[in-house]
């Protein structure tokens, strides 16, 4: 029977595999039900599981049903994730296979359901019925938006209480606004700072509250500070190509800010697929002869996309086509966009006990509205992509892997080489990154070989919360280590990890490229040009999807 299954090529379970999972889980099914027998007849009560805290509360222990049915779920998930790791097939099927089940495993857990779950049970009885009245408001009020709510969005404004930083827009075109902020001290360093935040999202990320605001920090450091603001694509950019992003988006931005400052070269920042763009761009205008950057940071960004982590198992060419013929330059019925609401679904089912089916028990099935939490706020705050720019960043980065390769693409025009960016670079990975793997991070070293100097950092936590890891607060650890070995575990072999938060190696990596002191500018922009067009956070952070 195996090898009947591996000469039609389909993915299988050997049956030595299966038989020993079958025996352990007849000997694991024995022994909670003697267990249960034994607890039964001692106090009359079944025992909750312990470790999982969708399970915790007492309500659990003391409801023999509810306590059976968590029991027998964590059996039965924890035998058919195991049937998934004993899967034979490639690697990429291996891990949609397990994928898969695992959406099944937690989408079918009893804390889901209201028959089941005694905690949202018990709290039913203790406030009559009043809980589940109130679920079904919250239910009638999360269809009417379009998606679960995970915190309380009237608390929050753009603008009142979220990017607060005070600044003003300088410039704009079709795609973006650049947002110069307020110095926050009497001198600055010549050379200004540029940030190119991602387009899947909002830039105020990196300036959610002042105690957290990496925006807020920059400007404290004594850097003149600009910040690229993407406009949420509407109809009227569905044809947008990756080509007119990089010209009119970073390429745009850079020559704007290098006119308002007098600087031949400034400083650059970009973060996730703002990194992405932020590279190509360079690469571009290296291939024209020119090198405006004297420094680049990278925060968790892909430029080699070998492995793309939980992402992979959305991409194929299958996949890329079917993109292709509803969204791309060639859909019958021209152009699209790609959603925001679609986007902020695939990466809250990345994991989703804690964006999905957490807030599905907690809004619907016991009745409590979400807190207020600013992250959860832009987590939410989704953006629209135009679907020509998004078919070609699938095709030619997360499919073919050609950015990575000399020569291999051509964007506005020039034969791109990341090699070919002289800048000192200070990259930047989150060792629990689920979106950019830390060790993918780390391969953009060896690819940006033509680089004065390469730093490499590795923060604690994950892809939001590694990055925005304030100073002030000393939480979590960070590594260092001056060796660059090809290899990212070589790498950490030979790193050392100290305490608190990466910013402050960041700042002083970057006080060292920021140039002499100056008096801070009086005015936003620069006298007889790119005078201020409106307050910062500007029109085009506030456009929903």
């Amino acid at each position: 029977m195996v090898e009947t299954a591996r000469s039609m090529g389909g993915a299988h379970v050997p049956l030595e595999a299966m038989s020993r999972l079958q025996a352990d889980y007849l000997a694991q099914a024995a022994a909670l039900w003697n267990e249960s027998l034994t607890q039964w007849s001692r106090s009359g009560t079944l025992p909750a599981p312990a470790g999982d805290r969708r399970f915790a509360a007492e309500a659990w222990s003391r409801n023999p049903v509810a306590a059976a049915a968590a029991q027998a779920y964590l059996l039965n998930a924890r035998t058919m994730l195991q049937m998934a790791d004993a899967v034979q097939a490639d690697a990429k099927t291996k891990a949609r296979i397990r994928f898969a089940v695992q959406q099944w495993v937690d989408a079918a857990s009893p804390a889901n359901c209201l028959v089941t779950n005694a905690e949202a049970l018990d709290k039913a009885v203790q406030t009559q019925g009043e809980s589940l009245a109130q679920g079904l408001q919250l239910l009638a009020h999360d269809l009417a938006q379009g998606h679960v709510s995970q915190t309380d969005e009237s608390v929050f404004e753009v603008g009142r209480n979220v990017a607060t930083t005070e600044g003003a827009v300088v410039y704009e075109n079709a795609l973006f606004q650049l947002i110069e902020y307020k110095p926050l001290t009497p001198k600055v360093h010549a050379r200004p700072m540029l940030f190119v935040p991602p387009c899947i999202n909002k830039y105020y990320i990196l300036d959610l509250q002042p105690d957290n605001s990496l925006i807020r920090y920059t400007v404290e450091q004594g850097h003149r500070l600009f910040v690229v603001s993407w406009r949420n694509a509407d109809a009227s950019l569905a044809a947008t190509t990756w080509d007119d992003y990089i010209a009119d988006g970073p390429i745009q931005a850079i020559e704007v800010v290098r006119e308002i400052s007098g600087q031949d070269q400034i400083n650059l920042l970009g973060f996730c697929v703002g990194g992405t763009l932020l590279s190509t761009a360079l690469a571009v205008l290296a291939a024209r002869g020119q090198q405006p950057a004297a420094s680049v940071t990278l925060l968790t960004t892909l430029l080699d996309f070998s492995d793309t982590g939980i992402l992979d198992v959305f991409i194929d060419e299958a996949a890329v086509q079917l993109r292709e013929m509803t969204l791309g330059e060639q859909a019958p019925g021209g152009p699209g966009l790609l959603k925001g609401s679609e986007l902020a679904t695939t990466f809250s089912f990345l994991r989703p006990n804690d964006l999905v089916w957490n807030y599905v028990v907690g809004n619907y099935l016991k009745g409590e509205a979400p807190p207020a939490f600013d992250l959860l706020y832009w987590n939410g705050d989704s953006t629209n992509l135009p679907g020509p720019m998004y078919c070609w960043y699938l095709r030619h980065t997360y499919l073919d892997n050609a950015l990575r390769e000399p020569g291999a693409l051509t964007v506005c025009g020039e034969k791109i080489d990341l090699g070919r960016i002289e800048a000192p670079f200070f990259i930047y990975g989150s060792r629990e990154d689920h979106i950019v793997p830390w060790a993918s991070a780390y391969a953009s070293v060896p690819l940006l070989s033509g680089a004065q100097d390469r730093t490499f950092v590795l923060g604690a936590s994950g892809h939001i919360a590694g990055v925005i890891n304030p100073a002030k607060k000393n939480k979590r650890s960070h590594w260092i280590g001056a060796h660059l070995p090809d290899s990212a575990e070589d790498w950490l072999d030979s790193a050392t990890e100290r305490p608190g938060s990466w910013w402050p190696v960041w700042a002083e990596w970057l006080a060292g490229h920021g140039g002499a002191q100056v008096a801070a500018p009086k005015a936003y922009g620069r006298k007889g040009a790119y005078a201020e067009i409106e307050p910062a956070p500007g029109r085009y952070v506030q456009a929903k999807a």
